[in-house]
């Protein structure tokens, strides 16, 4: 008897990606594994898909729909800035790379042009100029791109530790520091051993960047007024 082929659709390829790439990472995913993990031969995704970018386009895709769909537009040009930024980064934490799928993409997809839109829209009330704006959403978004992703790396890189070393090696780290001068490592090694390198990649830290950029902004629409 004929062994039946998995029944598949479109959903079901964009589920099975977002878990491969929480199991492996976007460094290993590739249209082979995903067709394994389906059940299926490689040649059956691209019915769907034509290449592997094109299904990157439409994860993104799919990310900027959820900050669509999650994001409360109330407020002046600063409130919603500030919630879009917090929006994006909570959606971007709970899928695996997709701040990087946002990175490697263009946004020639419907809701990636949508949440475009969306941020330019938080500021479009503002007196700066159309090339200010745009920039003033790009700065705040490459902020909350960078932040999720260098979060991210950490915690990739401390999960690889602990499985080569079984723990994070501060014991050398603490050598090192103590083997360089003040000149050297003064300030740094003083913030490290108080754990004030802790607070990265926490809310505070977010919420300290974040204020920094809007009142930038700001600012520069006081001294545009002016």
């Amino acid at each position: 008897m004929k062994k039946q082929q998995p029944q598949i659709s479109e959903d079901k390829i964009l589920e099975a990606s977002w878990a491969l790439l929480g199991e492996e990472g976007i460094e290993k995913f590739s249209m082979r594994r995903l067709a394994n993990r389906l059940g299926i031969q490689a040649p059956s995704i691209y019915w769907y898909f034509k290449s592997k970018q094109n299904l990157y386009q439409r994860l993104a895709n799919q990310i900027s729909k959820i900050i669509l769909e999650e994001f409360n537009s109330e407020g002046d040009w600063k409130e919603q800035l500030e919630g879009l930024a917090k929006t994006v980064r909570s959606v971007l934490r709970r899928y695996p790379c997709s701040t990087q799928l946002m990175m490697m993409t263009l946004p020639h997809e419907p809701d990636m042009i949508r949440f475009t839109n969306r941020l330019l829209l938080c500021v479009e009330s503002t007196p700066l100029e159309q090339e200010q704006k745009l920039q003033a959403v790009i700065t705040l978004t490459n902020y909350v791109f960078y932040f999720v992703l260098d979060d991210y790396q950490h915690q990739r890189n401390i999960t690889v530790m602990l499985e080569e070393e079984g723990a994070v090696p501060s014991g050398q780290m603490n050598e090192l520091l103590d083997s360089m001068s003040e000149m050297e490592a003064g300030l740094f090694r003083g913030m490290y051993k108080s754990g004030l390198f802790e607070v990265m990649g926490t809310d505070q830290a977010f919420d300290f960047g974040l204020k920094l950029i809007l009142l930038g902004i700001e600012q520069v629409i006081k001294d545009h007024e002016n």
